[in-house]
């Protein structure tokens, strides 16, 4: 029997074939806007595809056509990124925005109800109330405390149970770290599923904050799987990218709305994040063992008045069998309460000297922000207090810097607040 390699190790080889580069060991940037076809059959073969006007053939692989339908650094990133979540296919996109709002709009349309986790980050907030209400989508809400039966009397009094078209989850949700049940709401999606009408109720999954490594939503029900591959996956702070993954069906129609918006990634950025997977996994263990060290030295602080982490979670509760069902890893993303307001949140941001004051998360250096004034300052102001993102929030991103260090810059700016 073949060995099955793991995902970690296939991240240097799969997809890319050296002998038709030369011999390079590495795949080359293919930096070319245009391919030439065979024979004109061969291009209108690989148009018909393109288009979504016929299904691939058995063994049939779309050809190259136009980098902004494919490129071989977009198609060898998109088939190792499938290793990590085991799904049919993939679509990287030049944000992670701009994968959340292709799912959205391809999976919602005017008159339809979405239902969504909240908190949520920022810009996808700012989507929801904004752009997709104003196309006539409505939404609602609903939090972690929510049972199943809330769920269901909160889709069939809003009278719209029937236009129920997607349940969009981000857990765990930025900044708070709050737990939502991918395999209840997909409980939830096949109740409302009307297969005589060929309606499916799909649920997506932001799963930025734990990335590919922590956490695979598609085998607990996810239909579709978002990152912004500008985090983790790209993890150095030095491109942006998203990505949808998900079966080869709802994929489809994602690839095809992606040509005609025209967001795909760049060759470039393709091939920065092809060298960024193979050390994501390494990457991703060391800043999540930093993080560890880092919650437990501010659940001690006298100046911390609550730590918000995976690895906090207290056992033999719901939420730490939630935990445990969902994610292999605590993760590396902590956020804390500091005792006081904005006033003292501001004091300990501008004291930090090793930790950087910047938005963005995953990266190799460690990152701190202030959520309420920051990435979710559009959201509403009782709105942020029900979700807990208050003015004493500060989200750390922990990077692979020695902990100790990191420590040490935390201790020496809270002894100033």
């Amino acid at each position: 029997m073949p060995h099955k390699y793991h995902p970690e190790s296939l991240m240097m080889t799969h997809g890319y074939k050296p002998e038709l580069s030369e011999g390079a060991v590495k795949t080359p940037i293919f930096q070319t806007s245009t391919f030439v076809f065979q024979t004109a059959e061969e291009g209108k073969a690989f148009f018909e595809v393109a288009y979504g006007l016929r299904e691939k053939g058995q063994d049939e692989n779309l050809g190259l056509i136009y980098s902004r339908i494919n490129n071989p650094n977009l198609e060898i990133l998109e088939d190792r990124l499938c290793l990590w979540d085991q799904a049919d296919d993939c679509a990287v996109f030049e944000s992670g925005m701009s994968a959340i709002s292709s799912v959205l709009l391809e999976f919602l349309k005017p008159g339809d109800l979405l239902l969504y986790s909240a908190p949520t980050y920022g810009g996808t907030d700012h989507f929801i109330h904004d752009l997709l209400k104003k196309i006539g989508v409505h939404s609602i809400p609903f939090r972690p405390e929510h049972t199943k039966e809330d769920l269901f009397e909160m889709i069939n009094e809003s009278g719209m149970a029937d236009r129920l078209s997607l349940i969009y989850l981000e857990t765990p949700a930025n900044p708070t770290n709050d737990l939502f049940d991918i395999s209840l709401c997909a409980e939830i999606a096949d109740h409302y599923n009307q297969p005589s009408e060929e309606k499916n109720v799909f649920v997506a999954v932001d799963n930025t904050y734990m990335g590919p490594i922590w956490s695979q939503p598609l085998k607990l029900g996810a239909d579709i799987v978002m990152y912004s591959a500008t985090k983790y996956i790209g993890g150095h702070s030095d491109l942006i990218a998203g990505a949808v993954l998900g079966n080869t069906e709802v994929m489809q129609r994602v690839k095809t709305l992606r040509t005609f918006l025209g967001n795909m990634v760049s060759p470039h950025t393709a091939w920065l994040i092809l060298r960024s997977l193979e050390t994501l996994k390494i990457r991703m263990e060391a800043q999540m063992r930093n993080a560890i060290q880092v919650a437990e030295f501010l659940e001690e602080h006298p100046k911390v008045d609550k730590v918000h982490y995976l690895g906090c979670i207290q056992e033999g509760t719901k939420e730490y069998e939630l935990y445990k069902k969902q994610y292999s890893s605590p993760g590396a993303m902590v956020s804390f309460d500091i005792k006081g307001g904005e006033k003292e949140a501001f004091k300990f941001l501008n004291q930090l000297k090793l930790m950087k004051l910047a938005v963005s998360l995953g990266s190799t250096e460690s990152l701190a922000q202030h959520p309420a004034s920051m990435t979710h300052i559009g959201i509403a102001e009782e709105e942020k207090t029900t979700f807990g993102i208050l003015p004493s929030l500060i989200r750390l991103s922990i990077g692979v810097e020695n902990a100790e260090d990191i420590i040490w810059d935390i201790q020496q700016a809270l002894d100033i607040v």
